[in-house]
């Protein structure tokens, strides 16, 4: 039986498919200069008084730079950098500040980098402060840091619970030393679980991790004891990414062994493997690839059809409106996105200068709105229903069908498609994003390089 599913979602383009993981849309790539600082501070001053935002905190920065990550970071030994890079984000605060109207509060705050944690508690503290300013918490807000757990001491705990922060997102990757010593990641399972008690100690009780399958020498054997491992941490949220390989957008990538790296297949049971660990351990599947125990707000987001998904993955915020502050940041706004410059240096010059420093971005038009909520639909409840699309967006039931009917003709008819409702069956789920991208109006095709991740 295993076989013959594996063989329909082979002759259906999963082991072949390069594909967006549509944390937006459309996707980054598409963003174009049209979107520039001014477009940017529109878009702020438009945000209504007394509005509940979402604030990310870029923090480009790490001690050491895992070979495996493709993320936007650069490496330091020394707290200098920081220091200045400090000063930055304190002048963009200031601008956004000065440009927001009054009343606006956080609904959700999070550092991510990088290395948040590479902050000492003055620099956290002072951080914090230049948030303050800006806008207070919202009642029942939640603030999330990304922890590394070879860069957190009790200071720092002290710092960040001061701070107001109530989430810790752990990054994990994998358990097995070998795995490890392979993608520059050496962390042990006791330096992790030390780092959680000292975190849960300061009363912070919410805890995210991230794991990863793909990663060079794991076999299901391995990533199970992994997941063993980590269950044993009981963390309230688990995503299980797939180790995106694209060592063209990130050249450290290429210190890792690509004729070690597990086959399409392979990565197919081997998340397998992991969902049936979180799911037998009572966990909610949440999406594509996260997890999160029962009671935890993800999962009530989802049981309530709120569950949403933005550039930190899914999520339960409801605000409309998320501003990236910091190098390579991304905001969302009703109106479009806009991203700042990747390069520290850039941003800080236009920082510096009296002006965001957006360098591209994405004004939206057409059917993007729709199209976008369609796959946002199908990534977090892998349905989508016609009233939806023709409440909120005027569709024509006659269109909205149409489009269903050669979707569903698209994967052989193997979706639940129905006069209310297209739907993905729990069988054809692992092809969500490249049913998504069916619905994706722009052109994902590259004459160089694949600007996507494999679809599992």
């Amino acid at each position: 039986m295993r076989m013959e599913h594996e063989t329909q979602l082979a002759r259906l383009g999963l082991f072949d498919a390069k594909v967006p993981r549509y944390t937006s849309y459309p996707t980054a790539p598409h963003f174009s200069g049209a979107v520039d600082d001014r477009t940017h501070a529109g878009w702020i001053a438009a945000v209504p008084e007394g509005a509940r935002i979402s604030l990310y905190v870029h923090v480009p920065f790490c001690r050491r730079l895992c070979w495996f990550c493709a993320c936007r970071t650069q490496g330091t030994t020394t707290l200098g950098p920081v220091q200045a890079y400090m000063d930055v984000l304190e002048a963009e605060l200031a601008l956004l500040r000065d440009r927001l109207a009054p009343g606006v509060t956080l609904s959700r705050l999070h550092w991510g980098g990088g290395t948040p944690t590479l902050l000492d508690p003055d620099q956290i503290d002072r951080l914090a402060a230049a948030i303050t300013e800006v806008a207070p918490f919202a009642e029942n807000y939640e603030f999330s840091v990304e922890i590394d757990p070879n860069e957190i001491d009790l200071p720092r705990a002290q710092a960040l619970k001061r701070a107001g922060m109530n989430r810790a997102s752990v990054g994990v990757q994998d358990f097995d030393p070998q795995i490890q010593a392979v993608i520059g990641r050496d962390q042990s399972y006791e330096t992790t679980r030390d780092a959680i008690e000292m975190i849960r100690g300061q009363g912070v009780l919410s805890l995210n991790a991230d794991i990863l399958y793909g990663l060079p020498h794991q076999t299901p054997e391995r990533i199970a004891a992994s997941v063993q491992k980590l269950l044993s941490l009981a963390p309230d949220r688990v995503a299980l990414y797939g180790y995106a390989h694209v060592p063209w957008m990130a050249r450290r990538q290429s210190l890792l062994p690509s004729d070690a790296l597990p086959t399409p297949t392979e990565r197919l049971r081997l998340f397998e493997t992991a969902r049936k660990l979180f799911r037998w351990d009572g966990y909610a599947e949440i999406g594509i690839d996260h997890f999160a125990t029962k009671d935890d707000g993800l999962a009530i987001a989802q049981r309530l059809g709120r569950l949403r998904r933005n550039f930190q993955g899914y999520t339960d915020d409801p605000a409309e409106v998320l501003i990236g502050v910091g190098a390579s940041s991304i905001s969302r706004f009703p109106g479009g996105y806009s991203q700042n410059a990747p390069a520290t240096s850039s941003h800080t010059a236009a920082i510096r200068d009296g002006r965001f420093s957006t360098a591209r971005g994405h004004a939206f038009t057409g059917e993007d709105l729709m199209r976008g909520r369609i796959i946002e639909a199908l990534m977090c409840d892998f349905e989508i229903r016609t009233a939806e699309l023709v409440t909120d967006f005027g569709a024509a039931p006659e269109t909205v069908a149409r489009l269903f009917t050669q979707a569903n003709g698209a994967f052989e008819h193997g979706l639940d498609v129905t006069a209310e409702a297209l739907r993905i069956p729990e069988p054809m789920r692992p092809l969500t994003r490249v049913i998504a991208r069916f619905f994706d109006a722009y052109d994902l095709s590259s004459a160089d390089k694949p600007r996507h991740s494999s679809a599992i």
